[in-house]
């Protein structure tokens, strides 16, 4: 039951890699993508080829490990250099590794860097290869084998079992789940549970070396050896088997091989590169450095899951797209120059050149064998040609010097205009053609051939294209300077009509403006797009629906038609092919031609139909054949995830944060340095346009546009996570899934989590500081209240203590006022008192002069004089005014201190008036008190005005009150 399962499943995957794989042609050569050294910056050589399960590329190279993600190569050194010779993925995360005397494995480090494991030390000492070279690794469930020429190696649960025979090994092969090694001189043996079993008859390989073990139909293999050829194994027998390589794989020494999932096999050699052959041993494709590869010597051959089939090569590293639908041929030798035109009529194909017309042999059914060619000059050809045209089993040439009629390998002359550019039909048995010198007619003779049949007259402008419209009128474009509508005379021998057409009936201009017939509707490019002519206005009209399906592509120089509906656009060297069969839809292909860009000549291009599916299309130095049925649908690609290859910190100089795919790592990044750069790539090999679109989520609002930058640059992030998100579009057409980055710029070290623990210590220690401070301010503030009351009380005591002292201080004021109202009282009647005295002393002076004795008669004059010096002794009494002066001080304090202090020239006569003055005294009781006359008085007023320099409107009694 075991082997009818194994049987089946066997059944199931051929048939799955049948449905996979494409249909290898063996005319010209698929698409080789040279990798050089001055692209991959490593070793020349390259041993061995290996993919992760990202898609990542792995090869073991002269200077290390090397990587290429499908835009970045890496290069990884070994421990002390070693060239790596082997290399192998676990699909795991892994990348075992073997050199001299080492091997281990690859493996991120969770930082971002692949870090590199040795393994050698678990090998036991006596049988470490310390001067070995490990060439081959093959990962086998949990199992990985490493295998020098003198061991073999297993490593499982962090062990390692040796297996050691007295012969020497030459190289161990997998094929299927089946291992094969040969020791030399022995045999082959098989690997089974850890030990060596030999393979009966495995003698008959020879001594030459196995150099390839491939699993064939049903449970055979395939054994490669490097000088005996190929033979066939069948699990009973091993036999020779005799097939179209065995020569050439001996002769130019087989190296390895690698099975093409579904019916073929690519071998690398020694001297010639690589052949593939199919199940039937016949060589479908040899490709060799003549037909692309950078080099002959193939070192390793590895087929991924694309079936690309990737050569490490003595020299650089090539990809090779077996499964595309373009095989090209090139001239590499330069024999024949640039290619104008191209053509296969009878069995040949023909290249029209700078040169010349050159031809070779072509084998249209070739039962897959691998077609060579060998093209040779057809006498006389000599020359640039410009057209290769086939019009009813007729193949014509134009050509510099004329038009000719190719009959296989030799040609005719049929015209002698010269160049001739462009050939079309003209009813059923008329050609029209554009030359440099206006426009030829052909027509049929009575053996079928086209022969010269007249020039037209009245036009003899250079006419690059031609084109005949629905109501007869022939459209030419000049070469140079715009479009022509030329009206030809019934027999075509002249123009009855032209018309020039240039910006003024609405062209953009009347440079490259060219005419085409599209779906029997003429149309006429240029660069501002396609317009369409109508008649009633006699004006050219921008053809919008057409501009806006075509896209880019609207500015299209030329159309080749294709078949049925479909039409061939070339823009400056770009193409698309378009399918008009669904009226008001145009679907456009532009992604399967990509390779061409740039590889045809311009305003040149031609595109030859072969049979309903396949397309000669010249290129520059060569031609290409396009075998439309084989490309693969939409639908059908299978997109890898993007990879995030690369984070890169731009902040003051670059410096590499993850240099692998940084999907699941974390990465933070200093707040100081939050300017990156992130690179992504997707790892698809194919030739494709391939477009991404990214997001940040955290810092953009929205998906950017599709753009094929592959890296993005990001500055003065905020602190914060961010999520970045990308994915890439094959083709415009096919979505790839998301991958996420995500990273964290952290925050300023015044935001960090140290800073945050110090800021919570901080915040602890200042709510202990502030309860403290607060309860002492409290403490304080119960402190300062109390002062405050007892303040308060104090003052209020003082208060009430000034009030009552005040009130004392008003009651003694009074007292004062009443005792200054009395004194004043006093002192005024003091001072009356004296005036009344002095009054009375002076009338009793003035009756003692009519004094009489008892006899009558007078007094004598001694006692009058004696009772008067009395008197007057009365009047100027001293005591009267010291009385006087004193009542009047305490009156008017210190009235008289002021006045001395502020007159001394003052005498006691003067002070008296003054306090006189002051007491607002008249004349008569100053008179009386002073003892003088009135008139004395104001002679003495006078003198004391001026004595206290009074001015002469001030009043005398006013200043001594306000003294």
């Amino acid at each position: 039951m075991r082997k009818y399962t194994l049987i089946l499943i066997s059944i199931f995957c051929s048939v799955v890699w049948h449905t996979r794989a494409a249909d290898i042609k063996s005319i010209g050569v698929p698409y080789v993508q040279n990798y050089t050294k001055n692209i991959y910056q490593s070793g020349n050589q390259n041993w061995s080829v290996t993919r992760d399960e990202h898609g990542i590329m792995y090869f073991g190279n002269a200077e290390g490990l090397l990587s290429f993600d499908g835009k970045y190569w890496q290069q990884h050194h070994m421990p002390n250099g070693l060239i790596v010779r082997s290399v192998s993925a676990d699909g795991r995360g892994k990348i075992y590794a073997g050199a001299f005397g080492e091997f281990g494995y690859w493996q991120d480090n969770n930082k971002g860097f692949l870090k590199y494991n040795s393994l050698i030390n678990l090998v036991p000492k006596k049988y470490r290869p310390i001067t070995e070279e490990i060439w081959k690794i093959y990962v086998d469930g949990d199992r990985v084998i490493f295998q020098s020429f003198g061991a073999i190696f297993i490593y499982s649960n962090g062990s390692i079992k040796v297996i050691k025979t007295p012969k020497p090994y030459l190289f161990l092969f997998k094929a299927d789940k089946r291992f094969f090694i040969e020791q030399l001189t022995v045999g082959l043996f098989e690997l089974k549970n850890n030990h060596l079993e030999y393979v009966q008859g495995s003698n008959v390989l020879g001594n030459s070396g196995v150099l390839s073990i491939l699993p064939f139909q049903g449970n055979k293999y395939i054994i490669g050896t490097a000088k005996n050829g190929l033979f066939i194994y069948d699990g009973q027998s091993i036999k020779p088997w005799t097939n179209q390589a065995n020569d050439f794989l001996k002769t130019y020494q087989l190296n390895n091989g690698a099975f093409i999932p579904g019916k073929y096999f690519a071998y690398g050699t020694i001297l010639n590169g690589i052949v593939i052959i199919d199940t039937a041993g016949n060589v479908v494709q040899h490709i060799n450095k003549l037909s692309g590869l950078q080099n002959n010597t193939v070192l390793s051959l590895y087929t991924d899951s694309e079936q690309n089939l990737w050569a490490g090569l003595d020299n650089g590293i090539d990809r090779i797209e077996v499964n595309s639908p373009l095989y090209f041929y090139f001239d590499k030798t330069g024999r024949f120059g640039t290619v104008y035109a191209s053509i296969i009529f009878n069995n040949k194909i023909y290249l029209g050149t700078n040169q010349g017309l050159f031809y070779s042999d072509w084998i249209p059914d070739n039962k897959k064998l691998f077609q060579s060619f060998d093209f040779k000059l057809i006498p006389g050809s000599q020359g640039q040609v410009w057209d290769l045209s086939l019009q009813d089993g007729r193949l014509l040439c134009g050509h510099n010097d004329g038009t000719y009629q190719v009959n296989g390998n030799a040609i005719t002359k049929i015209s002698t205009a010269t160049g001739g550019w462009t050939i079309k039909k003209l009813g059923r048995d008329m050609l029209i053609q554009g030359t440099y010198t206006g426009l030829v007619i052909y027509k049929k003779n009575a053996s079928g051939n086209w022969i010269f049949s007249h020039k037209i007259d009245g036009f003899g402008e250079p006419s690059r294209y031609v084109v005949q419209d629905s109501k007869g009128q022939i459209w030419v474009s000049h070469a140079y300077k715009g479009i022509y509508k030329l009206t030809l005379s019934s027999d075509l021998k002249k123009v009855t009509s032209k018309i020039y057409y240039n910006e003024r009936y609405g062209l953009p201009g009347s440079y490259n403006v060219n005419v085409f017939d599209l779906d029997n509707r003429v149309v006429f490019s240029s660069d501002s797009g396609f317009y369409i002519y109508d008649d009633i206005t006699d004006r050219f009209f921008k053809y919008t629906q057409l501009n806006k399906k075509l896209g880019s592509f609207s500015a299209s120089g030329k159309i080749i038609k294709a078949i049925g509906k479909k039409f061939w656009f070339i823009n400056q060297g770009h193409v698309a092919l378009t399918d008009l069969s669904v009226p008001g839809k145009l679907s456009i292909d532009t992604n399967s031609f990509t390779v061409l860009n740039g590889q045809m000549v311009q305003h040149y291009e031609t595109i030859n139909r072969i049979n309903n599916s396949t397309y000669l299309i010249s290129i520059d130095d060569g031609f290409v054949i396009l075998n439309d049925g084989d490309s693969q649908l939409p639908n059908q690609i299978k997109i890898p995830q993007v990879l995030i290859c690369r984070v890169e910190n731009v902040t003051d100089k670059v410096s590499v944060i993850s240099d692998i795919n940084s999907e699941h790592n974390l990465i933070e990044i200093p707040y100081a340095r939050n300017n990156i750069r992130i690179a992504y790539s997707l790892p698809y090999y194919k030739q494709a346009k391939i477009k991404f679109q990214y997001y940040l989520e955290g810092y953009s609002r929205q998906w950017s546009d599709w753009a094929p930058q592959s890296e993005k640059e990001f500055t003065n992030l905020d602190q914060g996570t961010y999520h970045f998100k990308v994915r890439a579009k094959i083709n415009d057409q096919n979505i790839s899934a998301i991958s996420t980055l995500t990273f964290t710029v952290l925050p300023p070290w015044y935001a960090g989590k140290p800073a945050m623990v110090f800021y919570t210590l901080l915040l602890i220690l200042a709510y202990y500081l502030i309860r403290h401070y607060y309860r002492f301010k409290l403490k304080r503030h119960q402190q300062h209240l109390h002062e405050k009351m007892q303040k308060e009380k104090e003052e209020f005591l003082k208060q009430e203590a000034i009030a009552n002292e005040q009130h004392i201080i008003n009651i003694k004021n009074e007292q004062l006022q009443a005792d200054l109202a009395s004194k004043s009282r006093e002192l005024a009647n003091s001072a009356m008192n004296l005036v009344y005295k002095n009054e009375l002393l002076q009338k009793i002076s003035e009756e003692i002069i009519h004094l009489k004795d008892n006899t009558g008669k007078k007094l004598a004059d001694d006692q009058l004089r004696r009772i008067q010096k009395v008197i007057d002794e009365g009047m100027n009494d001293e005591r009267d005014w010291n009385i006087f002066e004193k009542s009047f001080n305490e009156a008017h304090e210190n009235f008289f201190k002021k006045l001395k202090s502020d007159h001394p020239d003052l005498v006691p006569n003067d002070l008296k008036l003054c306090a006189y003055l002051r007491m607002n005294m008249s004349s008569k009781e100053m008179a009386s008190l002073l003892n003088i006359s009135l008139r004395g008085v104001e002679i003495r007023r006078y003198r004391l005005r001026k004595k206290l320099n009074l001015e002469h409107d001030k009043n005398l009694v006013e200043f001594l009150i306000e003294l």
